[in-house]
């Protein structure tokens, strides 16, 4: 059995990073797949939106679950099942024979993923002390740039030496069997006796909270902007640059996790700092705020450097302003979750997690991949992906919380 709390976040994380490395092996191949399957761009686009549906639609229910509780490891269970049906599924990706099949593989993805990224996130958050929540969560998602950009390496290079289906018999397979692994944790005690709490009641009650509203609604934008961008990236030096598939898929993948986990370590440390200086000055309430903040700064940067990507006039200029701009992104990996968690009652923590996947997916990534595989079926390639830097920008205004009025005002008396 599994006890140590740096234990169990390190199985959690690696569990996360398969999670991320399933995902994104489809865009790796995605040209492979439409030449073989003879799919068109918004068909190809549409395969995300079927994924985030069985993702967002299914994920309040496993907060409900996880937050009712029951008999003692209800929450690895429902974890390892997530695990399980979230592999099996990539797996069975490699067998479609057309798109439906890829269609309905994609889908039951979606659901088992919904499981795991609803709860792992509050077993973290019962394991850390207050002043590491921030750094704590920044290592859990580490693992979606470097499992992202595994998927995207893993499968260019399978996709060009053994095909696109063997891509996902790769990477499926081994979480199939790393499932079993969940059964061993011990959990940690909750922070809070969990009642019986009902859907639409917990729907309303997470809504109220102005924090939190802001938090699901900037993070829907950020959402909307990295899910076409990273769905879409390969295909975009494959046909712009005329690069190699497996080189536009390397190439990124390398970017994304270097500059991902540097800024999602930036950002967990940026975090905890600023919540350390807030409530040194008195502001006990400080940490959604801060790490408000911290995002809204972060995709203020990000936004013109995305820009600057779609216009590069060749691919080094393209990698270098990629570079800057996922670093600047990636900062808010872990703000953002932190906000989400602390800006809502304890007893609350799995159905706000599965809240907010259901809304930033349904207002975010659910259209974004088809949204540009249609535009980019019309337009020139750069004008196509500017749907991305206005959504970046977005988020930022909506994220920005300004002081609480209290402290505005003591600093205008200074």
């Amino acid at each position: 059995m599994i006890r140590r709390p740096a234990a169990i976040l390190a199985l959690l994380t690696a569990l996360n990073l398969l999670n991320y490395l399933d995902r994104f092996v489809l865009s790796a191949v995605l040209p492979l797949v439409q030449d073989e399957l003879g799919i068109n761009g918004f068909v190809a686009g549409s395969l995300a939106t079927v994924f985030l549906v069985g993702y967002f639609a299914t994920s309040p229910f496993f907060g409900l679950l996880a937050d009712r509780g029951g008999e003692s490891g209800a929450r690895k269970k429902l974890m390892a099942a997530g695990v399980a049906v979230w592999s099996a599924a990539t797996a069975a990706t490699g067998l479609s024979a057309g798109a439906a099949a890829l269609i309905a593989s994609r889908a039951v993805v979606g659901v088992g993923e919904a499981s795991y990224a609803t709860i792992a996130p509050t077993i973290i958050d019962d394991m850390a002390a207050p002043e590491k929540k921030g750094r704590w969560l920044s290592i859990f998602y580490l693992a979606i740039p470097v499992g992202s950009a595994l998927g995207f390496v893993i499968g260019g290079i399978v996709g060009k030496h053994f095909g696109w289906r063997a891509a996902f018999f790769a990477v499926g397979i081994p979480g199939v069997l790393a499932a079993a692994l969940c059964l061993t944790v011990v959990e940690p005690v909750a922070h809070a006796v969990r009642e019986r709490l009902a859907l639409a009641k917990t729907a309303r009650t997470l809504a109220a909270i102005l924090l939190y509203r802001r938090g699901v609604l900037g993070y829907a934008a950020q959402t909307f902007a990295m899910g076409g961008f990273g769905y879409w990236a390969p295909t975009f030096l494959y046909r712009r640059y005329g690069l190699p598939l497996d080189k536009a898929s390397g190439t990124f993948g390398v970017i994304l996790v270097l500059a991902g986990g540097a800024g999602t370590v930036l950002g967990g440390a940026w975090t905890d700092r600023g919540i350390k200086r807030a409530k040194a000055a008195g502001d006990d309430g400080a940490s959604a705020r801060v790490a408000l903040r911290v995002c809204a700064v972060s995709s203020m940067l990000a936004a013109p450097l995305a820009a600057g990507c779609f216009w590069a006039g060749n691919a080094t200029q393209f990698f270098a302003l990629a570079f800057a701009c996922e670093l600047a992104l990636f900062i808010s990996t872990s703000p953002i979750n932190a906000a989400l968690l602390r800006s809502v009652p304890s007893n609350m923590r799995a159905s706000a997690m599965a809240m907010s996947i259901f809304g930033i997916h349904a207002l975010g990534d659910l259209w974004s991949p088809p949204f540009l595989g249609l535009a980019m079926d019309h337009l020139p390639l750069p004008m196509a992906m500017m749907g991305v830097p206005m959504a970046i920008a977005l988020s930022s205004a909506v994220w920005w919380v300004p002081p609480p009025p209290e402290r505005a005002t003591r600093h205008a008396a200074a």
